[in-house]
């Protein structure tokens, strides 16, 4: 008697199926009315900081030349922990700066002292790429920087040494998408801008060139 073979016809169904989940996260936003806008900050990238970083550095091809690959917005609420309210609101809020749903960030180990348990909210987190990026990093440039009172530039120093930089903002009323009779609580954030550059002299000279006021 010979076994009948196994009907194999579900894999190639479940990887199609996977791959069209993997083709909608890519496809976010194509073919509406907003992703055929495309940011006057990429405009100014490709016509003025990749000639001016080619000259600074003496790159011999335009790959060489360092760009920003990704920001990641990050805000730390401990007070979730007592209060669910809180991090609700700061999840609403952060949606409102950035126009992408944030996730949600859990304990990954319980620590007794602060009654805080594995897996419990502790706060929320949204990564932005491509054209959000460039929007997101032109409006904190030009519009929320600047509205922090006494503001006299950002620290050079706050880079990891690989051309990533990182900034930490003390309150999230700086945006102006931000209402501040709606605001259930005061945070910050800290906003962390992954580039390609291979050092932070490289790093440092594509923000500059992109509009981040740094303190002299």
């Amino acid at each position: 008697m010979t076994k009948e073979p196994k009907n194999r016809s579900s894999k190639p169904s479940e990887r199609k199926s996977k791959s069209s989940k993997k083709e909608s996260v890519v496809s976010l936003d194509q073919g509406s009315e907003e992703s055929k806008f495309r940011p006057r900050l990429r405009d100014m990238y490709e016509q003025q900081v990749v000639p001016a970083l080619m000259k600074e550095f003496g790159y011999k091809n335009v790959m060489q030349v360092p760009r920003l690959e990704r920001v990641v917005l990050n805000v730390g609420m401990g007070e979730a922990i007592q209060n669910v309210k809180l991090l609700e609101g700061a999840v609403a809020e952060l949606g409102l700066i950035t126009g992408q749903k944030p996730v949600v960030t859990r304990a990954k180990k319980a620590i007794a002292g602060f009654k805080l348990r594995q897996g419990l909210p502790i706060g929320t987190k949204v990564t932005l790429r491509s054209r959000r990026m460039y929007e997101f990093f032109d409006r904190l440039v030009t519009l929320a920087l600047p509205r922090i009172r006494d503001f006299r530039g950002v620290s050079p120093k706050a880079f990891d040494g690989r051309g990533n930089y990182t900034l930490g903002l003390k309150e999230q009323l700086i945006f102006p998408e931000i209402k501040y009779d709606e605001v259930a609580s005061i945070h910050g954030m800290d906003i962390t801008v992954v580039t390609t550059a291979r050092t932070n002299d490289e790093g440092k000279a594509l923000l500059k060139h992109l509009g981040m006021p740094f303190r002299t």
